[in-house]
């Protein structure tokens, strides 16, 4: 006879364990948690190979909601998520977002910042003379107009944020196990077990796919929902500059390039025009032609200081990327009555973690949305081809 669980997760990084924290907090809910988690060390995560950035500067309202509310939780992390007066640390700098735009996309940043202020994140638009003199390392040649967060953006530990939905979620009565689900047992309308890698089953009163760029497609592939999610590779570089730079914001370069502080240095990337449906697999080879050809020379463009640098490590991780509108995929699964999901978050899945993972929760507990509603980044959409676009995709 196989164990029974009353809510089964399949993919135990920030999503999954976000969701299991949530769900077990809610006085609703007192039903037993599983998480199953193929890898416990989560080396290959996005959760502990992403840049952990937050930030309000998007273009549509779902976006901002939802970054907002997370900030405020990233703010209290530490009092949210203590156990036995252990807070859980998780390093938040606020340093701001700076986007940068050419005459050819000034009118979009003030149409976004109005957005942005309706919404009540706090965000500047600013003229190059202002800009210079905020940030004197600047080059501003071809730049007409730039999008400063105030407050309320800036970077993380991610894989902190991790361990603290983790650890919480136990000290709650969640279980914890290492397996892969292989498999779903479908009865009509509902997905009543779990097959795992080493042979057994698991049965479920609901079951929870965020199994992450690695698994979630197919998971849900095995439930009979197509979710248009691949994981696609993403490289971070580190450098230290010979010239000391500094205040220095998350920079968005009109090339695409973005860069922020680490340390006593710098991180950066840039994500190319992938849209392919193709899986980045094993692939986590770091991509050096990359920051050799377009990063570094457009980096040393906008910061003259960042002419002469001294290159570091860096490192290849998998973004979970939903081709159809670059947004997260959340909510009930088409078709089946007890199947949550949350895929496809391109990029925005730890800041995003926190509203996400209530938001599952009150779905399982109160079969409803009862404090942020979600249901822009619902399945729905998909069905109806109506992306939902988002503009500032980084």
């Amino acid at each position: 006879m196989s164990e029974q669980f009353d809510v089964v997760i399949a993919g135990g990084a920030v999503m999954g364990s976000s969701t299991a924290y949530h769900l077990a907090a809610d006085p609703a809910f007192q039903g037993r948690i599983l998480v199953l988690e193929k890898d416990m060390t989560y080396q290959r995560s996005a959760s502990a190979l992403s840049a952990s950035s937050i930030r309000q500067q998007y273009s549509t309202a779902i976006n901002i909601r939802t970054s907002l509310f997370g900030i405020a939780f990233l703010r209290s992390v530490g009092e949210i998520l203590a156990v036995e007066g252990e807070r859980p640390e998780i390093g938040l700098k606020e340093g701001g977002y700076l986007y940068l735009a050419t005459a050819a996309g000034a009118a979009a940043l003030r149409e976004n910042q109005a957005l942005q202020l309706a919404e009540g994140a706090d965000i500047a638009v600013l003229e190059p003379t202002a800009l210079l003199e905020r940030f004197g390392w600047l080059r501003p040649d071809d730049i007409a107009l730039g999008s400063l967060g105030l407050s309320g953006e800036g970077w993380f530990d991610g894989y902190g944020l991790l361990q603290g939905f983790r650890r919480k979620a136990r000290s709650l009565g969640v279980t914890y196990r290492q397996g892969e689900v292989v498999g779903l047992e479908r009865d009509g309308s509902r997905i009543v077990g779990v097959d795992l890698a080493d042979g057994s089953h698991v049965g479920c009163g609901v079951f929870v796919d965020t199994a992450g760029a690695s698994g979630a497609r197919s998971l849900a592939a095995k439930a009979g929902v197509a979710i248009p999610v691949y994981a696609k590779k993403r490289c971070v570089y580190t450098f230290v500059a010979a010239t000391k730079v500094a205040p220095f914001p998350l920079l968005i370069d009109t090339s695409g390039v973005w860069c922020r502080p680490e340390g006593e240095g710098f991180i950066c990337g840039y994500s190319p025009d992938d849209l392919d449906e193709t899986d980045a697999g094993e692939d986590f080879e770091v991509d050096w032609p990359l920051f050799d050809e377009v990063i570094w020379p457009a980096l040393a463009h906008r910061v003259p200081a960042f002419e002469t640098i001294r290159p570091g490590r860096a490192w290849a991780g998998h973004y979970d990327m939903n081709l159809f509108d670059h947004n997260a995929i959340a909510g009930r699964a088409p078709g089946l009555d007890n199947m949550v999901l949350a895929a496809g978050f391109s990029g925005h899945g730890l800041q995003q973690s926190p509203a996400i993972g209530r938001g599952l929760a009150e779905l399982i507990a109160h079969g409803r949305y009862t404090t942020l509603d979600l249901s822009d980044f619902g399945y729905e959409r998909i069905t109806a081809n109506t992306p939902l676009m988002e503009n500032n995709v980084i």
